[in-house]
């Protein structure tokens, strides 16, 4: 019987989808892009009685990790982030600013991430796939045992990331889309950073700025 978990839900301030994936079996768990409302996120985690080994970032816009020093803290959980995303990191308090959202500090990433490295929860492994173009340090997990993806912020339903912000390229997330998650089969779910789920046969043949 399969004995993974994953359930996702959308934190403030921009609606983040907040992603807890853990095994049922060893209670381990991992936390990707916990952007607010640790609260909730903490809350989650206890009703489940899991352990939190990690927190995944898709890239280090506010709006994904601004919970991530609570959740730290709370867990002893180590930080994960792709090193061409360091800068922002970096730029958290000035992030929050622009988009007038109280700033909160969080600690340095424990952790560089890399294109192919494997990240683990119980026995199932996740692989990290770096889709630059939202920003340079952009990366998706793809869980082939469970046919899943999460994007982050480089592919929605029926859309992709913005590029105006800090480092985004729309030539190049153009690029990582069709090359690196295309190529993924049709039935991998895809569960985005921002809104609905999808699935890559979908994407391919519905997404307006994309097309397989």
């Amino acid at each position: 019987m399969d004995q993974f978990i994953r359930i996702t839900f959308p934190v403030p301030p921009l609606s983040c989808n907040c992603s807890i994936i853990g095994d049922n079996e060893t209670k381990q768990a991992i936390v990707v892009d916990p952007g607010g409302n640790p609260e909730r996120i903490l809350g989650e985690i206890d009703a489940m009685g899991f352990t939190v080994t990690a927190v995944l970032h898709t890239h280090a816009h506010f709006d994904h990790f601004l919970a991530s020093g609570h959740i730290k803290e709370a867990t002893g959980a180590s930080l994960f982030l792709h090193p061409q995303d360091q800068d922002l990191w970096g730029m958290l308090e000035i992030q929050c600013r622009m988009f007038n959202i109280p700033y909160v500090p969080v600690p340095p990433p424990d952790k560089w991430i890399k294109d192919e490295s494997e990240v683990q929860v119980g026995p199932y492994t996740g692989t990290v796939i770096h889709t630059p173009g939202h920003t340079p340090g952009s990366v998706c997990f793809f869980f082939e045992s469970q046919s899943l993806v999460f994007s982050g912020d480089t592919l929605f339903r029926g859309g992709i990331g913005r590029t105006d912000l800090w480092g985004g390229d729309g030539q190049i997330i153009e690029r990582s889309i069709r090359e690196r998650l295309y190529t993924l089969k049709e039935s991998t779910l895809v569960i985005p950073g921002h809104g609905p789920e999808s699935s890559i046969g979908w994407e391919r043949e519905h997404n307006m700025f994309v097309h397989g």
